[in-house]
């Protein structure tokens, strides 16, 4: 039994008005794609505009430069262990695989310029030259840097180098991870 059919029937309209709503949300009306979808799409590629940093960052990298250093690093498997030693013999720096171990003895700096020019590569969508350059996928190259890079960080605060640890972290966050998120994201102002 309704007491007041007028207020039930304007709470009736008013769910009904919400879940047209709710509907529209879900249906493919801007570009084939949900507004869910849509305005996260907007959202990155606005962002991606604020989000370039590698320039800032190769400029701190450059005090890398003939910072020799040794470094044991464990991969998670022989596969990732061969693909990011293609990376760091292109850079010049010395590694030898052991399983899925690479022991690497190199200049940190050329290590970083290499590192911070394909994330500068990816950044601009030209996964094509990261690629061809090493011969996988653009997006596992940059996943293999960052693999590198984290675990140099902490081999690099063990051995009480906190300097280049402190660089390669930014590299890490404002180059190799900022390219992978935003890679293939058109910027927009």
């Amino acid at each position: 039994m309704i007491v007041n059919k007028k207020i039930f029937i304007k709470g009736l309209l008013m769910l009904a008005l919400f879940l047209g709503v709710l509907v529209l949300l879900f249906m493919p009306l801007f570009n084939g794609q949900n507004s869910m979808h849509y305005l996260d799409s907007l959202y990155n590629s606005i962002s991606k505009g604020s989000a370039y940093y590698i320039p800032e960052v190769q400029l701190e990298a450059e005090k890398l430069n003939g910072h020799t250093v040794s470094l044991s690093l464990p991969c998670d498997n022989t596969e990732q262990a061969k693909q990011t030693q293609i990376l760091l013999e292109k850079t010049g720096v010395q590694v030898n695989v052991e399983g899925n171990r690479l022991n690497i003895e190199g200049d940190l700096g050329q290590m970083m310029t290499g590192c911070l020019e394909d994330a500068d590569a990816m950044y601009y969508n030209d996964g094509t030259k990261v690629s061809g350059q090493y011969g996988y996928d653009e997006r596992r190259v940059l996943y293999n840097w960052a693999h590198v890079i984290e675990l140099a960080v902490h081999e690099l605060k063990d051995q009480k180098k906190f300097e280049a640890a402190k660089i390669m972290d930014l590299a890490l966050e404002k180059g190799v991870q900022a390219s992978y998120n935003y890679y293939q994201v058109e910027p927009q102002s």
